[in-house]
C-alpha cells in the first residue's frame, strides 16, 4: 500500500489541489482549511452552498503568511494576511470566535460567489477541519473510488477531488480501508490513528472544477453503502488524528499497526 495523491486547500471550500508533500501535525496540515468563508450572519459556507467556490483555487505559505486567490481567468490576488477585529462565526454546530483577513480577497471571491462573504482564518487548532481535533486526517482508497465508479457504471474513473480528502492510497481493496478504525496507521513518517468514518454530502456530487453538480454521488453510495455499519450514514473514507507528527509524500509506504 501506498500514497497515491495528497490534497489541500489553505481556503475551506475552494477547489483542492495536490501536493507532493505533506507535514501531519497534531493540529492537521498547517496549510489545509487555514481560513474559512462566512455569509453577512457569520455562518460557515462551502461548496455544499456555493458550488462557485469550486472554480476557485489558493495558496499559502505559512511561514511568510502570504496568501494568494487564483480566479477561474487565471488573475492571482495575492498579499500577506493581516487580521481585523473578531467575529462571532458560526462553524456547523459551534460558535467560534474567529479575526477577518483584511485585504482583497473577500471581494474578490464575493464576485465570484455572487453573494457577499467574509474570509476568516481558523486561529485555532485544528483549523477549519468539520470533526476537530479527531478528524484532522481524512483518507480514502482508489479501491474504494473505483467500486464507486463501477456502481455508476459510466465506464469511467471517479474524480478523487470530489471528496476532498487529503490522502489517497493506493493497493487496498474497495472501502478495505474501514477496517482501519480503531487502529494506528503509519502513512510515511507519520502515525495515525482512525476514528471513523467519512459521511458524505451534496458537495461530492459536484465537478470539482466548475462546482456544477453533474454525478448522483449520494444516490449511488445509497444503492450499495445505506446500511453498512458504519459511524456516519453514506460513508466513503475514514478520518483520524495525528499520534506522531511525519512527513508524508507521495508514493511513501501505507502500514497498518
Amino acid at each position: 500500500m501506498k500514497v497515491r495523491r495528497l490534497l489541500v486547500t489553505p481556503i475551506k471550500g475552494l477547489r483542492v489541489t495536490s501536493r507532493d508533500e505533506l507535514l501531519l501535525e497534531p493540529g492537521g496540515v498547517r496549510e489545509n482549511r487555514r481560513f474559512y468563508l462566512v455569509d453577512e450572519r457569520g455562518r460557515m459556507v462551502n461548496g455544499k452552498q456555493i458550488g462557485e467556490l469550486s472554480a476557485m483555487q489558493a495558496e499559502y505559505g505559512d511561514a511568510d503568511r502570504t496568501l494568494t486567490l487564483i480566479l477561474p481567468g487565471g488573475e492571482r490576488i495575492s498579499g500577506r494576511v493581516e487580521l481585523g477585529a473578531d467575529i462571532d462565526t458560526r462553524f456547523f454546530r459551534l460558535t467560534l470566535r474567529a479575526p477577518l483577513v483584511v485585504g482583497p480577497w473577500s471581494d474578490a471571491i464575493s464576485a465570484q460567489a455572487g453573494r457577499a462573504l467574509r474570509l476568516v482564518e481558523a486561529d485555532r487548532k485544528p483549523r477549519g477541519v468539520d470533526r476537530g481535533e479527531r478528524g484532522t486526517v481524512s483518507l480514502v482508497s482508489r479501491g474504494s473510488l473505483e467500486r464507486l465508479a463501477e456502481v455508476a457504471g459510466n465506464g469511467g474513473d471517479i474524480d478523487a477531488r470530489r471528496f476532498r480528502m487529503l490522502v489517497e492510497v493506493d493497493g487496498v481493496e474497495p472501502h478495505g480501508e474501514d477496517a482501519w478504525i480503531g487502529h494506528g496507521v503509519r502513512i510515511g513518517d507519520a502515525l495515525v490513528s482512525f476514528n471513523g468514518h467519512v459521511g458524505r454530502c451534496l458537495v461530492t456530487s459536484r465537478d470539482p472544477d466548475s462546482g456544477v453538480v453533474d454525478l448522483p454521488t449520494l444516490d449511488l453510495l445509497g444503492e450499495y453503502r445505506r446500511g453498512e455499519p458504519t459511524t456516519e450514514p453514506l460513508a466513503l473514507g475514514i478520518y483520524g488524528e495525528v499520534i506522531e507528527p511525519g512527513t508524508v509524500r507521495l508514493g511513501d509506504p501505507v502500514t497498518m499497526r
